[in-house]
């Protein structure tokens, strides 16, 4: 509520108490094509990220298709006590931890390590064609990837072997052994994605202050010590937020790539969640038991997501949430 004054013609004041409502709709009405614009991508988040939730239920049901959703019969925790004492289930947990653990900790550091080295290199233009080089490869399909790893590892005329080769060494089939998988996976994933993921970091350093660096070298500071006291501290913050976002897919290996990858030799290694519940739930037609999958999968990722912001929270007093 406010107080608005009222002049009368004897020259007396008034004052009425009025509600703000007014103004408050007069900023909505200035802000309506904002909201206008906000429509589709809400539309968007309800019906392919909040509506299928709806589907969930059936993780708890003995779920038929003749009878539906809300006519199947309420099991409970079943489909869950069968995932967790099915004899597959803790090898293809175990390759799913396993795959997110590596990923996250070579994968993870190699973005800002770039982004750093970008940001302190004197040349502009060499800076400026590395992150090209280095951001050109996120592009590439999925397919198109997978079908270059099976190229230049192959133990015939791949680039690898004949590198090998030419260096005195004997061929090796990459794809062959699976004791090359998870390597493979990971440091492709890094080539492709570390370029990509580094553009966040070089804007959080375009944001720092000249002044550091130029009292950095007043001190006498050495590059490398302007980088661990101005440039790390800097990006801590984003550094933070994406750790905790990245904690969060722990359990959630992109199904695409591992998939194509996979071969019979190679299957002991890289079975993921990704892959198990598709093989179940649409090749196997079993929907409740990979629903049931999927959502203990979920339920882990919200549970890394959370203890990853304590921690954060609890070493740096900052966190997501």
């Amino acid at each position: 509520m406010v107080d608005r004054v009222r002049v009368n013609g004897n020259g007396t004041g008034m004052t009425r108490r009025v509600g703000n409502g007014g103004a408050v709709w007069r900023r909505v009405r200035a802000s309506a094509p904002y909201y206008v614009l906000l429509l589709l991508p809400v539309a968007l988040l309800l019906l392919f990220k909040y509506y299928p939730m709806y589907g969930l239920q059936i993780a708890f049901k003995d779920y038929k298709v003749r009878l539906g959703m809300l006519g199947s019969p309420w099991v409970g925790l079943k489909h869950f006590t069968q995932f967790l004492t099915a004899s597959s289930a803790w090898n293809v947990i175990s390759n799913t931890l396993l795959i997110s653990v590596y990923s996250l900790l070579l994968g993870f550091p190699a973005p800002i390590i770039l982004a750093v080295c970008l940001n302190e290199s004197p040349s502009r233009r060499f800076s400026k064609s590395v992150q090209m080089v280095t951001y050109m490869p996120y592009f590439i399909s999925t397919v198109v990837l997978v079908s270059m790893i099976i190229q230049f590892t192959d133990i015939s005329g791949g680039l690898v072997n004949q590198i090998i080769r030419g260096m005195g060494g004997t061929a090796v089939n990459f794809m062959g052994e699976k004791r090359f998988f998870r390597l493979i996976y990971v440091l492709t994933g890094i080539w492709q994605g570390a370029g990509y993921s580094a553009v966040i970091y070089l804007a959080a350093l375009s944001g720092v202050s000249q002044e550091l660096y130029d009292a950095a070298i007043v001190d006498g500071a050495s590059k490398l010590k302007r980088i661990l006291n101005v440039d790390i501290p800097s990006i801590a913050p984003t550094i933070r937020v994406l750790f905790i976002l990245n904690t969060g897919s722990i359990l959630s290996v992109a199904f695409e790539k591992i998939y194509l990858m996979q071969n019979n030799i190679n299957l002991s290694v890289s079975e993921v969640l990704s892959t198990y519940i598709y093989k179940i739930g649409l090749q196997g037609a079993n929907f409740s038991f990979s629903t049931a999958a999927g959502l203990f999968s979920s339920a882990i990722c919200l549970a890394t997501v959370l203890g990853a912001n304590a921690v954060c929270k609890l070493i740096s007093g900052d966190g997501l949430l």
